[in-house]
């Protein structure tokens, strides 16, 4: 264990501060690599769980580094009078990603051991419905909401998915990651850079709360920014498969909706873009 404790260190560049941080991490380390491979043995679920770049913290720090959705008590149950794709006939499957509308994950990395994952998920949705209606696929800057939206939210340290559509449209949009690449931290907002705008939204919706169709109307029609209940440690470690873990109401983690399926023995599941390492995650409807 020790040993391969030593090569994790080495792929995920982990340094720690002194040999009684180390000591610490492995104990952990160790007591995390023995419980995802007795969950992959007993072979008793629909996936799998791998020894990933959290597999020294944690469930609780992974829950306090990683998750930062906010919610506000208003929004817990939206009531949409409204709904833009209520009357549309979704397909069977969608993928996103075979149409070109989803760029690489890009690791949010800790932001200061603090949390953002809220940029993520509306740059992501952004990056989405800009290719469905320009045709070009431009990866967006997560930095400049994490710098410049500061008036509604709290930089690193999270905040609503809302609050970052409205900066966006009120700023008239977003530029690129490589003309304002991300860094992980606050830092003083980049006017300069900011003002360059490469792709624009003019408004956003909220999928009616609670209701599966709905949101399945939606991610067929484009990427959509989705709050999950994110703090268990089967999803701190999740690698491949549908995932049907718990699922709880505690919503601390966005992600991006990018598609839909089923597999061969009939289990319908959501695809899911997630905000670090991860290829993406098939989740059980």
């Amino acid at each position: 264990m020790v040993q391969k404790h030593e090569q994790w260190m080495s792929r995920f560049g982990r340094v720690y501060r002194d040999d009684v941080e180390k000591a610490k991490r492995f104990k952990i380390f160790k007591d995390n690599v023995e419980y995802i491979e007795s969950v992959n043995k007993a072979g008793t679920r629909r996936y799998k769980l791998g020894i990933n770049e959290f597999a020294d913290l944690s469930n609780e720090e992974f829950k306090a580094s990683r998750n930062g959705y906010k919610m506000s008590s208003h929004q817990q149950l939206s009531k949409s009078t409204s709904f833009k794709y209520e009357n549309v006939t979704a397909p069977a499957t969608m993928d996103w990603r075979t149409k070109g509308a989803v760029t690489g994950i890009k690791d949010q990395g800790q932001c200061g051991e603090l949390k953002q994952t809220k940029h993520f998920v509306a740059v992501a949705a952004t990056e989405g419905i800009n290719k469905i209606k320009t045709g070009k696929l431009i990866s967006l800057s997560e930095q400049e909401l994490v710098d410049c939206d500061t008036r509604s939210d709290m930089g690193c340290e999270g905040g609503l998915m809302d609050d970052a559509f409205k900066f966006i449209i009120k700023n008239h949009g977003l530029t690129t990651e490589s003309n304002y690449p991300y860094e992980g931290t606050d830092a003083t907002c980049k006017t300069g850079k900011e003002s360059n705008h490469a792709a624009k939204i003019t408004g956003y919706e909220d999928v009616p709360a609670n209701s599966e169709s709905a949101l399945l109307k939606a991610v067929a029609n484009q990427p959509i920014s989705v709050a999950i209940d994110a703090s268990g440690s089967d999803f701190q470690f999740y690698s491949t498969g549908v995932f049907t873990g718990e699922c709880g109401t505690e919503l601390d983690h966005g992600v991006t909706a990018v598609g839909y399926g089923k597999t061969s023995d009939g289990t319908k599941y959501w695809l899911v873009k997630n905000s670090w390492e991860q290829v993406g995650v098939r989740m059980d409807t």
